[in-house]
């Protein structure tokens, strides 16, 4: 064919780069462009339960592939999803949000339709997504269209932030040279500025001479914008001690044997405290110091020689380097750091004990032995996904095995996120590896926001491990403040239950309540297969939450409480 539809050429180059899978719901302005999905092959439509779903899902999809897309149709489809889209803004997930609008015609006469506020504005969401997108495009001339497209989905990769494109519903049967489809779009990097990057890279191999006791600290846009194989190329060249916090869990192979362990500020065990706040230089990695992810800002360095390699800038100490980018920086800092660092001896890391006290089949489970348990059941390259609550919190304690993905929303919290992740994150996991085992751990409150997600898994025939933490209601909550609140009280369902509900047929439900059934569950062969979609209901006490959480929800009841 020498031209393709518009709504074709955009799914096609989704395919290019590698989005099979397409969140969204239907709606009257963006059918007909659906339409064009199914005429690429390898293409699914998810077809989501509702829009803050589908925006979560391309969340999850994004962090496990880089990329993700999402269809909603003008005004309310894509105001149901911004919240969602929001959580993609503040934590660097990578994006494109796809509209479908009503005619360029219908526009221009300002026409009262519906899904509008009935005052001739068709711009006015446009106007809403442009303050959490990197970039946005409001299609009206066929002529540039394809090109937009492009720029489009190349930002959201290369920024790792949501992009808003609008398409009117008119346009995507108008006709676009297919030759246009045999340029790939770059996604490369821009190369540095030579002068600033060089004055970078000598100016931290001066600094790493001259430290005798330096960390590195790795945070969440380690992983985000790609830098993992640099950082373990600079832990392996230095021999420093590295050290993650809670939104990078996942950034370093906790089985390196220079990983210390997790820092979260004072709520950090003590030894890692130690290491951390007492070393005289900090090269931190991809770091986003928001309050849960810093134990409430409770940073102690003893040190002002810290280091932040960012991704598209670099901070030394009080100088900030804009535009140089941190990917290119550690792949050159990673040849040229080895003789600054000749005399370096390293030094011991501090390890993590997972060994459960003795305890008899029969003890009711609690949080503490979970995370330690679930270290030895893990394996190579599964993906770990937590809900803002005690999951989040716990899993800290919890001890990866290489090349795992930890998924959690730790910096927009937003409850029930975690539901709709999965979803993208295990469509992700099976058009990259279909071993590859997608873990969920959602509390029961939570899991009540999203639950309709459940049934696109099983729609799609997707196997992930569904863990749900019955603690009757919103603990993290209860910690901060009403935990005898009636806020913070939910109905009790019967999880079990739920599976079947939405049309399961081959699938397990399991409740476990002892340290024994825990133990005999996470021990069997068959459990540990990727062969059919489980839910586990794991029964723990109201009041029962990791440590660090406890003393997190301290931290923030006094924030909230302060003037």
């Amino acid at each position: 064919m020498s031209e393709i539809t518009l709504g074709r050429y955009l799914f096609e180059r989704l395919k290019q780069v590698e989005v099979n899978t397409v969140f969204g719901l239907p709606g009257d302005f963006n059918l007909c462009l659906l339409d064009k999905l199914y005429e690429v092959d390898g293409m699914r439509w998810a077809g989501n339960a509702n829009e803050l779903n589908a925006a979560y899902a391309a969340d999850g999809y994004s962090r496990v592939k880089k990329l993700a897309a999402i269809i909603t149709t003008f005004g309310v489809g894509e105001l149901s999803a911004l919240n969602g889209i929001a959580g993609s803004y503040s934590e660097h997930v990578g994006l494109l949000h796809i509209v479908g609008v009503p005619s360029i015609s219908s526009q221009a006469k300002q026409l009262l339709l519906h899904h509008t506020l009935g005052n001739g504005d068709f711009t006015v969401f446009h106007r809403m997504s442009s303050n959490i997108s990197q970039t946005t495009a409001f299609i009206k001339d066929i002529n540039s269209a394809a090109s937009e497209i492009d720029r489009c989905i190349r930002t959201a990769y290369v920024y790792q932030r949501p992009v808003y494109l609008a398409l009117p519903a008119n346009l995507v049967d108008d006709l676009v040279p297919a030759s246009l489809l045999n340029t790939p779009i770059d996604l490369s990097l821009k190369p540095n500025d030579p002068e600033a990057e060089d004055e970078v890279i000598q100016t931290v191999c001066e600094m790493v001479q001259k430290a005798k006791n330096p960390v590195i600290l790795v945070d969440a846009c380690a992983s985000r914008h790609d830098v993992k194989k640099e950082t373990k190329d600079l832990i392996d060249a230095t021999q420093f001690p590295a050290f993650v916090t809670p939104m990078g869990k996942g950034g370093v192979d906790e089985q390196h044997p220079r990983f210390g362990g997790v820092y979260v500020g004072t709520l950090s065990k003590p030894d890692v405290k130690e290491a951390v706040e007492s070393a005289d230089l900090v090269l931190s990695v991809g770091a986003i110091l928001s309050d849960f992810n810093t134990g409430s800002f409770s940073y102690s360095y003893k040190t002002n020689n810290i280091v932040e390699f960012h991704s598209d800038y670099i901070k030394i100490k009080n100088a900030t380097f804009p535009g140089v980018q941190f990917k290119f920086v550690l792949q050159k800092l990673v040849k040229a750091i080895k003789p600054f660092v000749k005399d370096y001896t390293p030094v011991p890391v501090p390890t993590l004990k997972l060994i459960n006290s003795p305890h008899s089949p029969q003890t009711p489970l609690t949080q503490e032995w979970v995370w330690t348990k679930l270290s030895s059941w893990l394996r190579e390259g599964d993906v770990v996904i937590t809900e803002t609550g005690t999951s989040a919190f716990g899993i800290v304690q919890t001890r990866f095995p290489n090349n795992t993905t930890g998924i959690s929303q730790v910096l927009w919290g937003s409850i029930g996120y975690s539901v709709g992740a999965a979803l993208g994150a295990v469509a992700a996991a099976e058009e990259v590896d279909k071993e590859k085992r997608v873990i969920l751990f959602v509390g029961d409150g939570s899991l009540q926001l999203t639950v309709q997600e459940i049934s696109t898994m099983i729609r799609w025939g997707l196997t992930p491990y569904i863990f749900v933490l019955n603690n009757d209601g919103y603990t993290i909550e209860r910690l901060i403040h009403g935990e005898k609140a009636g806020y913070n009280d939910i109905q009790n369902w019967d999880h079990l239950a739920l599976l079947p509900t939405f049309g399961a047929k081959v699938y397990d439900s399991i409740r476990v309540s002892t340290t024994g059934e825990f133990e005999q569950l996470t021990q069997s062969a068959e459990f540990a297969k990727n062969s059919k979609i489980r839910l586990i209901e794991v029964m723990l006490p109201t009041m029962d939450a990791p440590l660090n959480l406890v003393k997190q929800a301290q931290l923030t009841a006094n924030t909230n409480k302060q003037q």
